[in-house]
């Protein structure tokens, strides 16, 4: 198989990522990518397997809340090449202890939520749910 043919066009990208096009420009504008993205003789970008890998990783990251910003410096940091390493571990242990932060505040959070569903359950089953947490006051007695 040319090497032609393992390019992927952005179009092809955008489907494997979910990513859309003008995201995919997004990535590209703001140096996210490990490389610059070459271009076809008509001027079409052309990717490759790994950036389609390394988007997915950058999904990720995205997803569970890196910003922007330190998500370019991991790129600048692998782009960089070999002896960052340390550097580039420092920043991934800062955002996995933002994200175990973040999955304690929504476990409480969820744990508040069962509660009331609990009790709702238990009202809606027992006929007592009419007025709990009426918007508004009960009639003084």
């Amino acid at each position: 198989m040319s090497r032609d043919a393992d390019r992927l066009s952005i179009g092809d990208v955008a489907r494997a990522t979910g990513l859309g096009v003008h995201a995919l420009r997004f990535f590209e504008r703001e140096e996210l990518f490990l490389r610059p993205i070459p271009r076809t003789a008509g001027g079409q970008r052309a990717y490759d397997r790994a950036d389609v890998e390394w988007l997915l990783l950058c999904n990720r990251l995205r997803e569970s809340g890196m910003p922007i910003a330190t998500l370019r410096r991991f790129a600048h940091l692998v782009r960089s090449g070999p002896g960052n390493e340390p550097e580039r571990l420092a920043l991934l242990e800062e955002h996995e202890r933002a994200v175990r932060d973040r999955i304690a505040d929504l476990t409480a959070s969820l744990d508040i939520i069962h509660g009331k569903v609990v009790a709702y359950r238990r009202h809606v089953r027992d006929g007592t749910a009419a007025g709990v947490w009426s918007p508004t006051p009960s009639p003084s007695p």
